[in-house]
């Protein structure tokens, strides 16, 4: 005989794959029902959601230059070289105090609402009126405080404060200065009718509401406004994106919210204050200037006009109005030089500072510019542009890298190298100028030796000249400064400029994602059933078709049982044209087979048998004894099972007296066999539970019962005990001519068949069959057996269907 062996081969493993393709088809009523499930999900999630919208906004970061004055002239100079201008300004976008001035600006603390059907809806910008907050008085905070406008003038303002018992405080804010107090009310609701533009004067609101549109009707809509803290309202809209456009001096502004009307003000006006911001940063060092040149003026000035008073004072006392030749030339001498020497004194001087300056100091991003002074020599200016060019990269790196990274490195030694030559050449410059100051003197130290030589009287007037021409031109030089410095802060413009501004275009919301949410519906939908499925395939034990009972055992197959719908297990009987009359006469058919060629005239045994109780074994016994007693064979069913008796239930006969009476030599075999209302059928029940079944069923007795039995009728079908439970049916096996081994679909586990395997493949167990019963059709399970067993759809002409309309169920269970 073949041994068992579990088939490994592809075109198995095919078949296995396909099987289960047939399975997960089979429950497509789970996936439409998880699928719509998780659409509807979906659907909710898609319509609840509070819509998300991103505006952006394009910016060009550009230094821009006033063109009407050279570096050298103009008040305003800047050393030159690189700036990190676009990276200074995205981080000042998203600044606390920049985003804070914004918040302010917009009085964006103010939450405009609406009842909507899901929340309460941000309908900023599209309310017809505004809340104007009286300054400097505290107000209600982070409480909704609801309009209702009983008129087109008219309102009705109300507060619910929802007290619980005493314990309920809450917060009162004064936006000049930030504070917050507690507020204690006297009722749960307050209520009160206004008048628009009106002055609510509350302990917790000091303000009024203005009508904004006058073209929209007011009468019956409601409202509600709810103030929150600066803060609170700060640290969202730091969330603005300002992303800088790679290899671009561009800045692209992003921003997200519910509010669309709330994205394209914030956007715009942060663009804004962000301009202006940085105009007057960009003007303060012309300011200081001016400030400098304004103070240096006025002293300057009196200085002026006191000396031109003394001058004249001079002439009028010592009667002298008019120079000397030589006088005159004096003067003219002495004029320039003493100009000539302020320059180069006050030149020296800047050297000084910045010599100074660049000694004592490690960051030179801040270099003073000169404010007063031009600087002839070029090289100065190049040095000091690259200095402060390096000093950039330097902050920058040391940012991104530690303080031994090459890159960083070979930045502090350009730094150095600059550093020196810098001031090498700062120490020639100033050495060169203190000889042009000394030859300067020298010259000017021999015109007043002349000087000294001329009338006492001319030699002070002379003095006199000398210091007002110097001051004069001082006062002349400072006038034109500071006409530069005005027109510098006057022509200056912001280094911001909007490319794109932001604008409501239509633009649909960005969350929920519609598609996106269905799609993941439509997948979860898919895969959370096959999971599931393939979960309960994989844990599955229980047999479910023959292709399983095939699958684990080479045990043949006898055929297939359907439901019994009869009202007790006389399913042939009661119902002789039903499709479970029909199975049990093709299995009346097929257990010919089984049956050696020397038996076919004689009587014939047959076992009926399973693995646990439960299977429909009992069924199964009676079925095929009524089947073949309804045939013409006289048959007679014994009922082995001592431990359960149950046949004599179904045949409407007593269980006093069966097998264990005659097993214990109580009474004689013909006492115990009991005629049925099925003809050519007689029946021997078990009898009395006794205490020792085992062996009682192995003794002598049950031999001559059999043989006896035998000799009388043609069919003796024995309704044994379980084998996974007791050995009782293993020694009753002996007497069986062919054995029905039942198992039940969706109950017997495949395991339990590995008994009858093990007996089967040791030759113990021959001539013996499977029976699948209690079977249903199902779409996936098993695909070459059905209830008539190979009838199919023809026998729907011949076969009573057990199968009811769903009118016809209903009837009845009302009925009822």
């Amino acid at each position: 005989m073949d041994k068992f062996n579990f088939i490994d081969n592809q075109g198995a493993q095919i078949v296995n794959i396909k099987d289960y393709l047939y399975r997960i088809m089979a429950s497509w009523k789970w996936f439409v029902a998880a699928i719509a499930i998780a659409m509807s999900i979906a659907y909710y999630i898609n319509i609840s959601t509070q819509k998300i919208y991103g505006l952006k906004t394009t910016i060009a970061v550009k230094e821009k230059q006033n063109p009407l004055f050279s570096s050298g002239t103009n008040i305003a100079f800047n050393w030159g070289g690189v700036s990190d201008k676009v990276e200074s300004i995205r981080k000042a976008l998203v600044s606390r105090s920049h985003n804070e001035k914004v918040v302010k600006e917009l009085q964006f603390y103010i939450d405009y609402l609406k009842e909507g059907r899901f929340r309460k809806e941000d309908v900023y910008g599209m309310v017809p009126f505004k809340i104007k907050l009286q300054p400097n008085q505290y107000q209600l905070l982070n409480t909704l405080i609801k309009i209702e406008f009983v008129s087109d003038t008219s309102f009705n303002l109300s507060v619910d404060f929802n007290l619980e018992g005493d314990t309920k405080v809450y917060k009162l804010i004064n936006y000049k200065n930030e504070s917050i107090k507690d507020f204690k009310p006297e009722t749960s609701v307050f209520s009160k009718t206004y008048s628009v533009d009106e002055y609510i004067n509350l302990p917790f609101l000091k303000a009024q509401i203005i009508v904004t549109d006058n073209d929209k009707p007011l009468k019956g809509t409601s409202f509600y406004v709810k103030l929150k803290t600066i803060n609170q309202v700060t640290s969202t809209y730091q969330q603005i994106r300002a992303k800088g456009l790679s290899g671009t001096s561009l800045i692209e502004l992003s921003l997200t919210g519910a509010n669309k009307n709330r994205l394209v003000d914030y956007l715009n006006k942060t663009v804004e204050v962000l301009a202006a911001d940085e105009l007057e940063q960009k003007t303060n060092y012309a300011r200081s200037t001016k400030e400098f040149i304004d103070a240096q003026f006025k002293n300057t000035s009196d200085t002026l006009k006191l000396i031109e008073d003394n001058i004249g004072k001079f002439k009028q006392q010592n009667a002298i109005y008019d120079l000397s030749a030589q006088g005159s030339e004096i003067f003219s001498r002495t004029t320039d030089l003493d100009r000539m020497q302020k320059e180069l004194i006050d030149r020296i001087e800047y050297f000084e500072n910045l010599e100074t300056y660049i000694k004592t100091h490690t960051d030179y991003t801040k270099i003073p510019a000169p404010a007063i002074i031009n600087i002839e020599d070029a090289s100065i200016s190049e040095m000091v542009g690259e200095l402060t060019k390096l000093s950039i990269e330097k902050e920058k790196l040391s940012k991104e890298v530690t303080t031994n990274h090459p890159s960083l490195k070979l930045v502090n030694q350009e730094i150095e190298t600059t550093r020196a030559v810098l001031l090498e050449n700062l120490s020639s410059l100033k050495a060169v100028t203190n000889i042009r100051l000394e030859n300067s003197r020298k010259r000017l130290n021999s015109y007043n030796y002349k000087l000294n030589k001329l009338p006492n009287k001319e030699q002070k007037l002379i003095n006199y000249q000398r210091k007002y021409n110097l001051t004069e031109s001082n006062y002349v030089f400072l006038m034109q400064k500071r006409y530069e410095a005005d027109i510098a802060i006057a022509a200056s413009v912001s280094d911001i400029s909007v490319l794109d501004s932001a604008k409501d275009t239509g633009q649909g919301a960005i969350l929920p994602r519609k598609s996106f949410n269905y799609m993941i519906a439509l997948l979860l939908g898919t895969i959370l059933p096959l999971f599931v499925i393939i979960a309960i395939e994989i844990l599955d034990s229980r047999i479910h078709s023959t292709e399983d009972i095939e699958r684990i055992t080479p045990i043949p197959i006898l055929g297939v049982v359907g439901k019994n719908t009869a009202p007790n297990n006389l399913a042939v009987f009661l119902k002789p044209q039903s499709v479970v009359a029909e199975s049990f006469r093709a299995l009346r058919s097929n257990i010919q087979f089984l049956f050696a060629r020397d038996t076919k005239h004689k009587s014939k045994t047959i076992v009926v048998t399973s693995s646990i109780s439960g299977e429909g074994k009992t069924f199964v016994s009676i079925n095929m004894a009524t089947v073949f007693a309804l045939g013409g064979k006289k048959t007679i069913l014994v009922g082995l099972d001592l431990r359960k008796p149950k046949i004599f239930e179904d045949f409407e006969i007593t269980n006093e007296i069966g097998v264990v009476n005659y097993l214990i030599a109580e009474e004689s075999r013909e006492a115990i066999i009991q005629k049925t209302k099925i003809s050519n059928l007689d029946v021997i029940t078990s009898g009395p539970v006794p205490p020792n079944p085992s062996e009682l069923l192995i003794s002598s007795a049950t031999d001559e019962l059999v043989n006896s039995l035998k000799e009388e009728y043609d069919f003796v079908i024995i309704d044994t005990p379980p084998v996974g439970l007791v050995s009782d049916a293993i020694e009753l096996v002996k007497y069986a001519d062919a054995t029905i081994y039942v198992t039940r679909q969706n109950y017997t586990q495949k395991g339990m068949l590995k008994i009858i395997n093990d007996k089967y493949q040791k030759e113990e167990i021959s001539n013996i069959s499977i029976v699948l019963n209690d079977f249903k059709v199902k779409s996936g399970y098993g695909y070459g057996y059905g209830y008539g067993y190979g009838y199919g759809k023809y026998a729907n002409s011949y076969i009573e269907s057990d199968k009811k309309s769903f009118l016809s169920r209903l009837f009845k269970r009302n009925r009822s």
